[in-house]
């Protein structure tokens, strides 16, 4: 099976409650994975979340597999303490995992985006 995650930015409403609701129904219904979901309630929300060096960590990880952070850090030539640093903030929002050996991986083979803005009415 392969895992897939899609990255939106929605702000909390009614409506994003009752998507997560059919979201679930919808997969127990046909027992199939549909691929897991993180949400922002903002552009400035995602993006501070996940920088553009943030980005690169997780390219790199995807092409390395598990890797420890100093050897993370040696391949993109950052130190290895802000590399830790963006590491943890990246396990926080679920994008990164340790596997039991303490290395770290994207436990994804697609990352998706889905947003969309709206103009103010």
């Amino acid at each position: 099976m392969m895992r897939t995650a899609t990255i939106r930015i929605r702000k909390e409403s009614r409506a994003s409650f009752a998507d997560l609701r059919k979201q679930f129904l919808d997969t127990w219904d046909s027992g199939q994975y549909k691929g897991e979901f993180l949400e922002f309630e903002s552009p400035s929300a995602l993006f501070r979340t996940i920088t553009p060096k943030r980005w690169d960590l997780i390219e790199a990880l995807q092409s390395l597999g598990p890797v420890s952070i100093r050897a993370l850090a040696r391949t993109l030539a950052r130190d290895v303490k802000r590399v830790h640093e963006d590491i943890q903030a990246l396990i926080e929002v679920g994008l990164v995992e340790k596997n039991p050996e303490g290395k770290i991986f994207v436990p994804y083979e697609e990352i998706r985006a889905d947003f969309v803005i709206h103009a103010a009415a």
